[in-house]
């Protein structure tokens, strides 16, 4: 996680710098115009920067100054950095823009911890104890399909009215208050991985989990284009969503192949490479390839990395071949917990 923090006077700076030693686990980069740290040549220029290529970013001073900043720069909820304020006394931290997706509540609340301030969070659902669906799909591997839906879901649960729930996969846990799998009200949750021609409710917010794994194989120098192109028109085909792929995998002789490479960048996912022996490993039913194993040391390439990327789960398409390119597709044991 990209984390920049800014800064204007001495304190703010010594605040900065506690701030920076409570997020560990972040990439954390702290502008002020003093020795020691990150120059910058004015606020406006590092907001711009800020909100095109950090997960998050923190003003350390007045909450004005980070709303002019900022305003310009302002895409949609599902783009936009976390924006968090912290008062140069390090009394109040103010969780500003992007609450849900962008974190910005969940890192409020981490930094009032750590520096034993006031965590502000104004959100409707977080003020009054409400199911907060964007918040869920975040930290459960979601990608919301339509954020502009989402304020027919909360604003149903603000009201009081039941919202339904539409999933495709086993449900754990019990459903927070207001949620229904057993009605079809005007407002309601679709989990799935397949695009769907028609939705179950006026309003569906769908919700997309990147489970899904794409195990490919090529001839060296395969033209990228050619590759996509197939695997796209064969996802289409099975009315799988696009924006349910984890990630691209393959054996690691393909770790330079540029198709295979281009089409993780294309689908901005990570390419995932594994060994002949840790293929080997994987247990299932694979169709064998004598060829492939004298050429690679195991007899599959594309469905045993897909197996292997998915953590051994159902395959959705098994090996496929054309034109000397072969693609398999798996999905991850997953379940919606609540």
């Amino acid at each position: 996680m990209n984390i920049s923090i800014i800064s204007f006077t001495d304190r703010g700076r010594q605040l900065s710098r506690r701030i920076a030693r409570s997020l560990p686990d972040a990439q954390v980069t702290q502008y002020a115009r003093a020795e020691g740290f990150t120059p910058f040549e004015s606020i406006r220029a590092f907001a711009q920067r800020a909100m095109a290529q950090d997960d998050a970013i923190i003003f350390v001073g007045a909450a004005g100054i980070a709303v002019r900043a900022v305003a310009p720069y302002v895409r949609g909820k599902d783009v936009d950095p976390a924006v968090v304020v912290i008062d140069e006394n390090g009394k109040f931290v103010i969780s500003l823009l992007s609450g849900h997706i962008g974190g910005a509540n969940r890192l409020t609340e981490t930094l009032g911890q750590a520096l034993g301030a006031i965590p502000v969070i104004t959100t409707a659902t977080d003020g009054r104890g409400v199911f907060a669906v964007d918040d869920w799909a975040v930290q459960h591997g979601c990608v919301v399909g339509n954020t502009g839906c989402i304020k027919h879901i909360s604003g149903a649960l603000l009201r009081g009215e039941t919202v339904g729930l539409q999933c495709d996969f086993p449900i754990s846990g019990a459903l927070p208050d207001g949620i229904t799998t057993e009605e079809v009200p005007e407002n309601g949750i679709q989990i799935s991985i397949f695009e769907r021609e028609h939705t179950p409710f006026v309003h569906t917010l769908q919700l997309v989990p990147r489970i899904v794994h794409v195990g490919v194989g090529c001839r060296r120098n395969t033209p990228p284009e050619k590759l996509e192109n197939w695997i796209e028109r064969l996802l289409r085909d099975m009315q799988l969503d696009l924006r349910a792929v984890a990630s691209v995998a393959s054996i690691d002789l393909k770790a330079d192949e540029p198709a295979v490479l281009q089409l993780a960048q294309a689908w901005h996912v990570p390419a995932q490479f594994f060994t002949a022996q840790e293929l080997e490993q994987v247990s299932g039913d694979f169709t064998v390839s004598d060829f492939v194993r004298r050429t690679t040391g195991t007899d599959n390439v594309c469905q045993r990395a897909a197996a292997r990327a998915s953590g051994e789960g159902r395959c959705l398409l098994p090996k496929t071949a054309h034109d000397g390119m072969t693609v398999s597709i798996y999905c991850e044991d997953w379940r919606a917990a609540f």
